[in-house]
C-alpha cells in the first residue's frame, strides 16, 4: 500500500509540475497562404493536448472570411473549441502563390451534401479584431508568460504595439507586450541572401520595420533558408494518414498542391524554437534586424542586442525533418 502511494505521490507530482511548466502560446499566422500555416498548427495543437502549451490564441493576419471559419474547423477537429480567434483587418490582397485552401476545405461536403467538417461558432461578425483580443489576453496573464509566434505578416502586432489604454489594460501595447510577453519567435527575413525580398516581410514591410525597430522583448526569427533546407516529405503525406478517413490538414495540402511534392516547413521552424529552442536550431550572436523600405533584411552584431536568428546544419535538418513527420502523422 505505501509503494503504490509513493507512486501515485510521484506521478501526481510529475504531473503538476509539468502543468505548472506549460507555455502560454498565442500564434499569428496568415493561414491560407500556404499549407505550411496549417502543419505548423497541427503542431500546436497537439503540443495543447499533451499539456505542453497552453494555445490561448490564434490571431489571423490573413485577410477574409474564410481563414477564421478554416481555424474554427481546426478547433473544433483538434477539440480545442475554446481557443479564441482574432481576426484582421486587413483589406489588401495577400500575394498567393496557390490556392486559397481555407475556402475549399471549409466548403466540403460528405456523401450526403453535409459540410464534411464540423465548425463550432454560428456568429463569426462577433470574433475581436486580433489587437483588442491581444490586449483582452495579455492583460490577464502573468508577467512575461506569454511567446507570440508569428509566422505571417506583421500588420497585428504593429497595431498592438500602437494600442492605447483601453478597459482590458491602463497600459499602452508597448508597455503591454514588455510587462506581459517573453519574446517574440518569427518566421521572416533572410540573412543569406541580403537581396531577397521574403514573402512575410513584403506583404507588409512598414509594419515588419515598426516591430524590429520598437517590439521591446527579445526576437528570434526562422529566416527563408531554414524553411527552405527541411522539406516535409511528400511520401508522408500520401501514406501516413491511413488512421483518418478524413484529415482537414491532408485535405489543405492537396488543395494548395494539387501535385503533392516536399513542400518546405518555414512555419513549423518557428513552432519547434518557441516549444524547444535548445534541442535543434543554431541561433546566431546578439544583433540587430532592420528591414529595408524595400523588404530586404539586414542584421548587424550587437553585444547587448536582443535580435537573433537560426540556423541549422544538415545534419540538425535531418533530425528536425524527422521530428515533423514523427508529430504531424501522429493522431490528435
Amino acid at each position: 500500500m505505501k509503494t503504490r502511494f509513493f507512486f501515485l505521490l510521484v506521478a501526481f507530482c510529475l504531473t503538476t509540475g509539468m502543468l505548472a511548466q506549460r507555455q502560454n502560446i498565442i500564434f499569428e499566422t496568415d493561414m491560407g497562404n500556404d499549407v505550411d500555416d496549417a502543419l505548423a498548427i497541427d503542431m500546436l495543437y497537439k503540443y495543447d493536448r499533451q499539456k505542453r502549451i497552453n494555445l490561448m490564441a490564434v490571431m489571423l493576419n490573413k485577410e477574409g472570411r474564410f481563414p477564421a471559419m478554416y481555424i474554427d474547423l481546426l478547433n473544433t477537429w483538434y477539440g480545442c473549441k475554446r481557443t479564441p480567434i482574432g481576426v484582421t483587418g486587413r483589406r489588401e490582397q495577400s500575394i498567393v502563390a496557390g490556392n486559397n485552401f481555407t475556402q475549399v476545405v471549409v466548403e466540403k461536403k460528405d456523401d450526403k451534401g453535409r459540410p464534411l467538417y464540423k465548425r463550432s461558432l454560428r456568429d463569426y461578425d462577433k470574433l475581436l479584431p486580433a489587437p483588442e483580443l491581444y490586449r483582452k489576453l495579455l492583460a490577464k496573464a502573468k508577467d512575461r508568460s506569454v511567446t507570440i509566434v508569428s509566422v505571417g505578416f506583421s500588420t497585428n502586432l504593429a497595431l498592438l504595439l500602437d494600442s492605447k489604454p483601453d478597459k482590458y489594460s491602463p497600459l499602452s501595447g508597448s508597455e503591454l507586450v514588455a510587462r506581459k510577453v517573453d519574446r517574440l519567435v518569427l518566421m521572416a527575413g533572410h540573412m543569406e541572401d541580403a537581396n531577397y525580398r521574403e514573402y512575410n516581410v513584403v506583404n507588409d514591410v512598414a509594419s515588419c520595420q515598426k516591430v524590429f525597430r520598437q517590439w521591446p522583448t527579445p526576437i528570434y526569427t526562422s529566416p527563408f533558408e531554414v524553411g527552405l533546407q527541411i522539406k516535409y516529405p511528400a511520401h508522408s503525406i500520401e501514406n501516413d494518414f491511413g488512421w483518418a478517413a478524413h484529415h482537414p490538414i491532408v485535405d489543405s495540402y492537396k488543395v494548395y498542391l494539387p501535385k503533392i511534392e516536399d513542400r518546405p516547413t518555414w512555419d513549423l521552424t518557428a513552432v519547434l524554437y518557441a516549444i524547444d529552442p535548445q534541442d535543434f536550431f543554431g541561433t546566431s550572436v546578439p544583433g540587430q534586424i532592420s528591414i529595408t523600405d524595400d523588404g530586404c533584411t539586414r542584421f548587424a552584431p550587437k553585444a547587448d542586442g536582443t535580435h537573433h536568428y537560426l540556423s541549422v546544419t544538415p545534419e540538425q535538418a535531418v533530425r528536425i525533418r524527422d521530428y515533423f513527420v514523427e508529430m504531424i502523422t501522429a493522431k490528435p
